[in-house]
């Protein structure tokens, strides 16, 4: 055993502690849903991805029960090698259906779609041009390609053509990456001005829409349909693991592009796809999205209640856009605080700050999902304001 290796990483746990940084990993107890238990206590949830609040619906379970039946657990390979099921081809071609593209290609998970597709497209001698508070796994796709990382200012569309017009003799690709809605502000990418701007210096686009499927757009389809830009994005990039309430990303565009990513992308040749329920299930919860937008319409209700309820107490909702609700607290050590405050009270809430969100801004995520009540959400919101008022954060 390395004693000094120990000894860094025992001190390096101390001050992460000792600034509210650390992090304390609960254990879910039962079925996720707006409520739910989470250390042997039965709380509200506020902090899910769960939008739509699927995870727990009969018909769903019912799917990949039927699913496992038919195909077994796992997928026992790679997708070029025997892991690629039937139900998975039938995902690909009904979320290629929705999504209104030619074709779709079925990752593990929004990460290894990120961090599989970029280091496919760009490599050494190409540039990529990065929201600088794009989602992680966008940059580290973005470091594995090797190619020229050129950060701009956060949904600053005036930088981007700045600094595409700074680069403007470079030979190679040039990829303009963004996410789709920005997951510690719930904002939305200006994503038609990025589009022009691009077509304007010849650059590729790719939007990471994790954020926005199920939620922006006609039945959830995402933010390309939700700004009419359909055939004018060259990539976009989602997971299943969110308002889908599965586990699986996905890359979509042209039969071209999936065709070059069966061939180039790492995380799709190297690792073992999604399983057999994961694929039945998005199957049906495509179909019901399809059918209907009921629970798109009351995720975005939810939403508006919860944000009017917590302005009204005065708190600071930031420049949300969507159900994405951060309450910004200041402080990390205080709004740790608040986060263990609102457990004790019957509201699971994270807190996030530095380095995850910048200096002065750490906050308490909310996530508001189609399945909420407005009394649990009215329950929420007064332990918020209780126990804001408790620790100082808030005046009476």
């Amino acid at each position: 055993m390395n004693e000094q290796f120990q000894e860094m990483m025992r001190t390096e746990l101390t001050r992460l502690e000792e600034q509210g940084l650390s992090v304390r990993i609960r254990t879910l107890d039962s079925e996720q849903g707006p409520a739910c238990t989470i250390d042997g206590k039965y709380v509200v949830n506020l902090a899910a991805n769960n939008y739509l609040g699927i995870i727990g619906r009969k018909d769903v379970k019912e799917a990949a029960k039927r699913a496992v039946d038919e195909f077994g657990v796992g997928s026992g390979a790679v997708k070029t090698i025997i892991g690629n099921t039937r139900l998975i081809v039938e995902a690909e071609q009904k979320l290629a259906a929705f999504k209104d593209v030619e074709d779709v290609l079925i990752y593990q998970g929004g990460l290894t779609a990120n961090s599989g597709t970029i280091p496919a497209v760009v490599h050494d001698g190409d540039m990529i041009f990065s929201d600088e508070l794009n989602h992680a796994s966008i940059i580290d796709g973005c470091r594995l390609s090797r190619a020229k990382i050129v950060p701009f200012k956060h949904c600053d569309v005036a930088d981007l053509e700045e600094k595409l017009r700074q680069y403007g003799q470079d030979s190679g690709t040039r990829l303009v990456v963004t996410d789709g809605v920005f997951s510690m502000d719930g904002d939305i990418a200006p994503l038609p001005d990025i589009v022009e701007v691009a077509k304007k210096y010849n650059a590729v686009v790719m939007v990471d829409d994790a954020h926005g499927e199920g939620v922006l757009g006609d039945h959830g389809r995402g933010i390309v349909n939700y700004f009419h830009l359909g055939g004018e994005v060259d990539i976009e990039v989602g997971t299943m693991s969110k308002a889908f309430g599965v586990v699986g990303g996905y890359a979509a565009g042209t039969h071209t592009l999936v065709d070059y990513l069966k061939n180039k992308s790492r995380t799709i040749l190297f690792s073992s796809t999604i399983t057999p329920a994961d694929a039945g299930a998005i199957l049906k919860v495509t179909d019901i999205l399809m059918e209907s937008d009921n629970l798109v319409r009351q995720l975005w209700d939810n939403a508006a209640y919860f944000k009017d309820k917590m302005k009204a107490f005065g708190f600071d909702t930031w420049r949300s856009q969507t159900p994405i609700t951060p309450v910004i607290i200041g402080d990390g050590r205080s709004a740790k605080d608040l986060s263990a405050r609102l457990f004790e009270k019957g509201v699971f809430a994270q807190s996030l700050a530095f380095p995850t969100v910048p200096q002065g801004l750490a906050r308490i995520r909310c996530m508001l999902c189609a399945a909420h009540t407005h009394d649990q959400l009215d329950f929420a919101a007064q332990k918020f304001h209780e126990s804001a008022v408790e620790l100082g954060i808030l005046k009476r």
